[in-house]
């Protein structure tokens, strides 16, 4: 019977973590959530961040930061691309502080470092566990 409570603890837990959206599933994010970063850059690059699919938070949008700067409140299997400057660029993710339900009141601070190359695109991935909670891991992008 413990080992059945154990095991039930178990998979329980592993719930919690996010996935991977297959291609199809995923969406962009709405116009009126993309909140800076849009309009194209001569010589630039692009962010382009995508957040998992799954139950932890799965109610809340997480804010995305480029440049310390809120570029946009994201939900879960959605993806937001933004067009920067050449160079060096710090990606975060953050609480979004425009909602105000529980989901504004945590904390939640998380930065990369980016090296966006001109024409070229650094990818993003937002995770979530039930470890860790929130976090912002490199991507390689998916394919098409």
């Amino acid at each position: 019977m413990r080992l059945t409570c154990a095991l039930a603890s178990l998979f329980l837990l592993a719930g919690c973590s996010s996935y991977r959206g297959d291609a199809e599933f995923i969406k962009p994010v709405p116009a009126d959530r993309l909140l800076a970063f849009q309009e194209p850059v001569p010589g630039g690059g692009r962010i382009v961040v995508n957040r998992d699919m799954g139950g932890l938070g799965s109610g809340c949008y997480i804010a995305v930061h480029v440049d310390r700067q809120l570029a946009a409140r994201i939900g879960t299997g959605e993806v937001a691309s933004f067009e920067v400057p050449a160079g060096d660029r710090i990606v975060g993710i953050g609480i979004d502080e425009q909602d105000d339900t529980l989901c504004s009141m945590g904390r939640l601070r998380r930065e990369k470092a980016a090296h966006v190359d001109s024409g070229q695109s650094e990818h993003f991935r937002i995770i979530s566990d039930n470890r860790e909670g929130f976090a912002l891991r490199e991507d390689a992008p998916t394919a098409k």
